[in-house]
């Protein structure tokens, strides 16, 4: 499985970093031809990002699932980039995490995108 992802403090790259997953960082015009989860950060108020959003109207058939970072002194617009995507393409989200992420976080990803790998 791949991780498509974007990274804009260098946070989610540093998550990203962690797994033993290939991954790739996401550019607007790119391609990915096979499936992928991805990973993103919040901006703003809890928006998912431009430069994220004009990449899956090209690629979004290819998304098995999202997950993204987020602040959690922003309360319910922690994350909530994830929730946005999934309802927009109708993916899992497979999980929220804050800065760069625990080890639980790690562990409980790897597992998720296992799951959907497996599907």
């Amino acid at each position: 499985m791949l991780i498509a992802f974007d990274s804009r403090t260098g946070n989610v790259r540093r998550f990203v970093d962690k797994l033993n997953i290939p991954a790739v960082q996401i550019e607007e015009t790119m391609t990915i031809d096979e499936p992928f989860v991805l990973v993103t950060y919040t901006t703003g108020f809890g928006q998912a990002p431009d430069k994220v959003l004009s990449f899956l109207k090209k690629n979004h058939k290819r998304m098995v699932g999202v997950m993204a970072s987020g602040n959690r002194n922003w309360g319910e617009g922690f994350a909530r980039s994830a929730d946005t995507i999934s309802a927009l393409y109708g993916v899992p989200v497979l999980g929220k995490f804050e800065l760069s992420g625990t080890s639980k976080d790690i562990e409980r990803f790897s597992q998720e995108v296992l799951a959907v790998a497996s599907y």
